[in-house]
């Protein structure tokens, strides 16, 4: 079959996707392709010359925007000094060691050491099997036992994939990692959820009856995102994170925060372990540490468990690109635009103006509750505003508002969801909440929306 070239058809370059390339989560029986060939700040353009507004950062992971040429200028400096080269055993590389010290420097105080992986899935694969280790190696054999929440999303691996509480990705492929427990999720809107309980209070005492009957010391750790991504941008109560770190301190049992969407400026801070005043024991990191300018990721590890775990033969896991030289450029980089453009500030002001739009949806039949911290935002959607019943959508109104208007957002279950570039500017606010604006206003409590007038 013939390579796409300059010369290449729209049409034959779309037959080709669909002849070659398996797409996570789309049926092989999906026609519709859009292929992006360039992008510039918070726009992107396709092959056939669509412009299109990006209002979910890619995958919730674009914080400086597209087309930055200083970070690709910063990828070619490394590629031409030194592209590659492990950093198994004894070997390492300048750029590593130059993030590992910038990510410690940003970290909370307990955060001492980093091992650097590809990506998000991994980090939380290396994240549950460090926290077995650690337990391991102090002489607690028996604490294997993870906790996780439904509703979670922590990955697609083995370990990740069964501390994600979602059916979909456990139905069809086998047994998933034993001891892996999931607890009710802090979702203040589902009130059904905690029969009339105070949703912290609820969850707390769950956690701990699971404690009990689990044993605390069969109990290796935690694992939680401090804003629920895929479940629909769930923000917990205030005091739901310190006190589930006060209560898994109290049993001595690992806190892991998959910070793989959250770190690195979506929230308004560095962490979401500083928006929520905890010391998380790791914290895993991804996506926005390069802005998907390269693939990379960073997990965090406190000094008391980075000590035990490095015992005897040290952590015996590794990636081949761990601490790749040109993605630890890269990264270097991106955060070196984070802080000197403001966009921690930025991503604060800019999330609460667009808050504030799409709240000024919550007259419309089918909206329930819309809400956000910094650049993380949902509107869910709901049949019934009284019983807060989840709209069953038969038309998908991401598509209809990105074909009507070229704003790219998300659907997750009964939400619509956006990430967007922390750079993105007011006459774009408004952009993408007239957009939704338009769409939501012609969709029915049944799930139907309406032509366009």
């Amino acid at each position: 079959m013939a390579t796409p070239h300059l010369g290449a058809t729209t049409e034959s370059i779309i037959q080709q996707d669909r002849d070659l390339i398996i797409h996570p989560y789309l049926p092989t029986t999906a026609e519709e392709r859009v292929v992006m060939r360039e992008g510039s700040g918070c726009r992107l353009r396709d092959i056939e010359g669509r412009e299109y507004l990006d209002a979910t950062g890619g995958l919730w992971l674009a914080q400086i925007g597209h087309g930055r040429e200083d970070v690709g200028a910063a990828a070619a400096r490394q590629m031409s000094q030194l592209e590659y080269f492990m950093s198994f055993w004894e070997f390492s590389n300048e750029r590593a060691i130059e993030l590992a010290q910038r990510l410690v420097d940003l970290a909370p105080e307990s955060i001492s050491k980093v091992f650097f992986t590809s990506g998000g899935s991994e980090g939380n694969e290396a994240a549950i099997k460090m926290a077995r280790l650690y337990h391991h190696r102090r002489g607690e054999t028996d604490r294997n036992w993870v906790i996780a929440r439904s509703q979670a999303y922590h990955g697609v691996g083995y370990g990740s994939g069964s501390a994600t509480g979602f059916p979909i990705y456990h139905d069809g492929f086998g047994p998933m990692l034993p001891h892996v427990r999931h607890v009710t999720p802090p979702w203040p809107y589902r009130s059904d959820l905690y029969g009339g309980e105070d949703p912290t209070d609820f969850c707390l005492r769950e956690l701990e009856e699971v404690i009990e009957e689990i044993g605390a010391d069969k109990i290796a750790a935690m694992i939680g995102e401090p804003i629920m991504g895929v479940a629909g941008m769930i923000v917990p109560p205030e005091d739901y994170w310190p006190r589930v770190r006060e209560l898994l301190s109290k049993h001595g049992i690992l806190l892991i925060f998959d910070e793989v969407v959250t770190a690195y400026g979506r929230m308004g801070h560095w962490f979401a372990a500083e928006y929520y005043g905890i010391t998380p024991d790791i914290i895993v990191t991804a996506k926005g540490i390069t802005s998907g300018y390269s693939p990379l990721g960073a997990v965090l590890v406190s000094e008391g468990v980075a000590e035990v775990m490095g015992r005897e033969h040290g952590f015996p896991m590794g990636y081949t690109y761990s601490g790749h030289p040109t993605g630890c450029a890269v990264a270097l980089a991106n955060l070196d635009i984070i802080e000197n453009e403001g966009l921690l500030e930025k991503a604060k002001t800019t999330g609460a103006k667009l808050l504030e739009r799409l709240r000024a949806l919550s007259d419309l039949p089918v909206v329930g509750e819309v809400r956000g911290v910094g650049m993380m935002l949902a509107l869910e959607l709901v049949k019934d505003k009284e019983t807060r019943e989840p709209l069953s959508m038969h038309a998908a109104p991401q598509d209809v508002i990105r074909r009507e208007s070229g704003v790219i957002v998300r659907e997750c279950g009964h939400n619509i969801v956006l990430s967007p570039p922390l750079i993105m500017s007011d006459g774009e606010v408004d952009e993408v909440a007239d957009a939704i604006g338009s769409v939501l206003a012609r969709m029915d409590t049944d799930g139907n929306i309406a032509d366009a007038a």
